[in-house]
């Protein structure tokens, strides 16, 4: 008989992390904080405030606070602090539903990203205004007609003196009319069918630069939060250049474990879950499949807690677990649409976008965002082939 195979799987989620006790009293800060905003009329409960609710001004409160650029070093105009504590902050926020648009991505991603590939001026340059919530950063990777195949990008940046000259198209830009720069993923070198992500570079691109032209993509609704980015021969200067030339497709995807990894991937809708609770609560009687659905709901978003945790765990270490990042945002995905289907299944009320608060505006909006759930980040279909291939199944 043959014996046995020692072949391991990779681990899909990094080792558990709980969070130290000493926490607590940051966590009851940030309460407080929120508490005292809601009392004063300053902003109403919302869900999938990350993507959409853009309030400058509530961003330079946390920025004051001290609530913003955790992690990065003091050196920086940073906080020093740990990526568990600014966990604690990133959840309260996105639980109490306030308005974090306008920081979310440079805070999220673009900050640990100088740090690791940008130079030093780059991060003189923009890492203390982020760490203020007085700079704010869009993603410039997805294109036109290249749907989640980020490799295809066309984009492309031509070698001139002192730099670049940037053409092409970004799209599902949100916050690019509002955003001061993004890192745009270009071809510098022509496209080789046999390594498809060879030949990709990422630019800092300022969005007030000559040439750069942007283009609002409306929702139904009139809300307006995505673009389309135009370059017509954008020069960028060499000191835009960030990271290796060449090495864009690595830069990218460590990036994206901060993308799908954080608790907005099942934290977007939790404003709506307690809203739901809370009119069952009210209509009292409720049944015992009632009970059953939202206990199942609770438990798997004290899973999906878990395994995010762990990642950002992970990540404080210095990795960037990309495999277990996309089982977060894939199965965070589902979670958040099933919030959406169970609080129009057991609650009789209508969505409504025109509500100043309450569970008919929370439920009109997670209705209205939800298309999109599936796609930013990563379509699922993608993140399940990221997680298949890293089990060697594909």
């Amino acid at each position: 008989m043959a014996a046995a195979s020692t072949t391991r799987l990779p681990e899909l989620v990094p080792d558990p992390v709980e969070l130290p006790e000493e926490l607590a009293g940051l966590r009851s800060e940030v309460r407080s904080f929120l508490d005292d905003e809601r009392a004063a009329g300053r902003w109403t409960p919302r869900a999938d405030v990350w993507l959409s609710g853009w309030d400058e001004d509530f961003s330079r409160r946390l920025g004051e606070r001290g609530w913003l650029g955790m992690t990065v070093p003091v050196e920086y105009g940073g906080h020093g602090r740990t990526a568990l504590e600014r966990y604690v902050v990133t959840e309260e926020l996105l639980a109490a539903g306030a308005p974090v648009a306008a920081h979310w991505i440079a805070d999220r991603q673009i900050g640990p990203s100088l740090l690791r590939h940008g130079t030093e001026e780059q991060r003189r340059a923009f890492l203390p205004g982020i760490a203020r919530g007085e700079v704010y950063f869009g993603i410039g990777m997805s294109e036109p007609d290249s749907g989640s195949d980020l490799a295809s990008v066309r984009t492309r940046a031509t070698r001139v003196d002192g730099g670049w000259r940037l053409s092409g198209t970004k799209v599902w830009t949100s916050g690019a009319h509002h955003a001061h720069a993004f890192f745009a993923l270009v071809r510098t070198e022509p496209r080789d069918e046999s390594n498809r992500h060879a030949g990709l570079s990422q630019f800092l691109v300022e969005l007030d630069s000559p040439g750069v032209e942007i283009r609002p993509i409306p929702l139904l609704t009139g809300a307006h939060h995505f673009n389309e980015v135009r370059f017509d021969d954008v020069f960028i200067p060499d000191s835009r250049v960030f990271g290796e030339l060449g090495n864009g497709w690595a830069q990218v995807t460590g990036e994206l474990a901060f993308e799908r990894s954080g608790p907005e991937r099942f934290l977007s809708t939790y404003p709506l879950l307690a809203s739901l609770v809370g009119e069952l609560t009210a209509a009292g009687d409720v049944d015992a499949g009632t009970r059953r659905r939202i206990g199942s709901l609770v438990s798997r978003l004290w899973t999906l807690r878990s395994m995010s945790l762990a990642v950002a765990g992970a990540l404080q270490s210095g990795r960037a677990p990309e495999l277990a990042a996309a089982l977060v945002k894939d199965l965070g995905t589902r979670y958040e649409n099933e919030i959406v289907d169970a609080a129009r299944l057991l609650v009789d009320v209508p969505p409504d976008p025109g509500a100043e608060s309450g569970f008919a505006r929370l439920l009109a909006d997670a209705v209205l965002h939800a298309p999109g759930f599936t796609l930013r980040g990563g379509t699922n279909e993608v993140l399940r082939g990221i997680v298949a291939r890293g089990m060697g199944l594909r």
